[in-house]
This record gives C-alpha cells, structure tokens and sequence, in this order.
C-alpha cells in the first residue's frame, strides 16, 4: 500500500498537494481559488467530492483561498489547529466554517492516514508541517519554514518522500530589488529556506528510505528552477543519497504524480 503526491500549486501565489492511500485522499492547504483546485484535481481524474479532508498548515491566504467553496459546496472536511481557526475567524467570510481541530504535536486521523502535525517557525500565528502515513509509506510537508529545529529534522527522518521548502537563491534574493526589510524578513529565522538550507536539511534526514523530493515555494525573481535542483542534487550526493529524484513543483500547473 503506497501513497501517492501530487503538489498541485506551489510557490507565492497559491498552495495545495494532494496526497492518497489506497481508500483516503485529502489536500495539504487550499490556497487556489475552488475552480482551480477542481480543475486541477480533473487532470489527474478526480473531483473535489472524492476529497476527504483538507488540512491546513497556516493562515496566510495562499493556502486558505479555496476553504469556504470546497467545505460548502462539496463537504470537505476542514482540519487545523486553534491558533490557525482563530486567525481564520478574522476574516467574515470564513467565519461560519466547521472545523476538526487538532493539536499540534498529536497525531490525528483521517480515514486510513495519520497525520502528525509538527511546529514550524514561519510568521502566522501556529504554522506547521505535517508526516503523513498510511502505516507503511510516510511523507514529511514543510512548504513554509525560517530555520530547520531540532523537532522537523526528527519528524522529516524515516520518511519515503519529502516536499520541502527550497524557496530562495540568497545571493539572488540580496542582490534583488526588494526592500531591505522583506530580504530581512525571508531570510529570517521565521521566513523560508534558502535552497542551501533546504539541501542541509534533506541531506541531514535522508536515509535509504528516501526516494523523491519535491522542491516548493520558489521564488519567482529571486531563484531559478535549475539553481535549486542543482543545489539540493549536490548535497543529498555528498550526503551518499544519489538515487534520490529531485522533482519540481509549479505556481501555474500541477507536479508530476509520485507513488512512494
């Protein structure tokens, strides 16, 4: 019984993966607008009804734009934590939404996949990541991440594949036109990974287990597709873990499909 990925968006605009087991399929955050995460989902033949559930990781709106459409019209359920609820309350129109909520640091299920829900430090108010497995495959998601703790190495460790933050090149992003206090503010330890950072991490947890990763959230001016493959391909090589398959994700269409 594997598990299946599929990062359907990826990057400043809009988030969501999909994940399944032979019986469950949820969405890791909804940041597309409902017509778009159906029509993506239609390419790899499914519709937003056969989606059990979608867990949130945080409240920024490119991982929450499509929760109201997908829990009203197709009964989605919703899952995240109280810090992420209550953030989510500021806004009118998600308000009257009903929510599963979990802890953060307690496993949780949703038909035959567990889901542990990890702290990350990022700038929201109870950000996490989350390993998903069905028992026997496991997959580790941090798509918005500063710095890598001591806790998200340890549940990033004994995992199948990983999509992982890879989000910045820091001479491109310092060299960019942005103001000093947003490269600040990316850099920082509640911002996201650098591709080197990214590539220390997943060198650091990969283990035999490890087959794919994905790299997500790139920064459209301040990185490039084939600086951040080359970055994390150097480091899981140096680290003995040369098998491992670097794949891509996309703000504009959806990743290729991996079963780990």
């Amino acid at each position: 019984m594997g598990l299946s990925i599929c990062v359907l968006a990826s990057g400043s605009a809009a988030n969501c993966i999909y994940i399944s087991s032979d019986t469950t399929r949820i969405l890791v955050d909804a940041g597309l607008s409902g017509k778009e995460t159906a029509r993506r989902l239609e390419e790899l033949n499914l519709s937003c009804n056969e989606i059990h559930a979608v867990c949130v990781t945080h409240e920024h709106d490119d991982h929450r734009n499509a929760l109201k459409v997908l829990h009203e019209r197709h009964q989605i359920a919703l899952y995240a934590n109280a810090g992420t609820v209550d953030a989510l309350n500021r806004y009118p129109k998600l308000q009257d939404l009903q929510w599963h909520i979990f802890t953060t640091g307690e496993a949780f299920t949703v038909g035959d996949l567990s889901l542990e829900p990890f702290s990350v430090p990022h700038d929201s108010f109870d950000p996490v990541g989350f390993a998903v497995s069905n028992g026997e495959r496991r997959v580790g998601i941090v798509t918005d991440m500063g710095m890598a703790t001591g806790l998200v190495r340890e549940k990033l460790k004994g995992c199948h594949a990983l999509v992982i933050e890879s989000n910045h090149d820091v001479e491109m992003l310092r060299n960019s036109q942005r103001p000093w206090a947003l490269k600040q503010r990316i850099m920082g330890r509640q911002g996201h990974l650098s591709n080197a950072q990214a590539g220390e991490l997943v060198a650091e947890v990969a283990d035999s287990q490890l087959t794919h990763v994905f790299l997500a959230h790139l920064s459209e001016d301040c990185n490039r597709e084939e600086v951040a493959v080359g970055t994390i391909r150097r480091s899981i090589t140096d680290a003995g873990h040369a098998g491992v398959e670097v794949l891509m994700t996309y703000s504009d269409r959806i990743s290729e499909m991996v079963t780990v």
